[in-house]
């Protein structure tokens, strides 16, 4: 099927300049050769009559529906807030600081 062997991974490994021992390459090749396996047997089955899918079996939304719904008053929250500045949240500065 593929032709993932050392060989191809030593070459490979030359062109993107990665140092690999011996051993890592032999461990790449048979890694990268299952991967190719894997691949092509989904290809067989992936023929143009079945249609592509993104999960194995129907989603739906389990998130309700937004609704607009009550609010907190603009003038409570500005009276709780623990340093209201011209109707919005005050922040120390933080930027700019020596």
């Amino acid at each position: 099927m593929s032709t993932i062997n050392a060989d191809e991974v030593r070459r490979v490994a030359g062109l993107a300049r990665i140092a690999l021992t011996e051993d890592e390459i032999q461990k790449m090749a048979s890694e990268l050769e299952t991967i190719a396996n894997a691949v092509a047997k989904v290809s067989e089955v992936a023929t143009p009559d079945v249609p592509a899918t993104s999960h194995p079996i129907p989603l739906t939304n389990v998130w309700r529906e937004d609704e607009i719904g009550p609010t907190l008053d603009h003038e409570e929250v500005m009276a709780a807030a623990p340093h209201p500045d011209r109707g919005m949240f005050g922040v120390p500065k933080i930027i700019g600081e020596e």
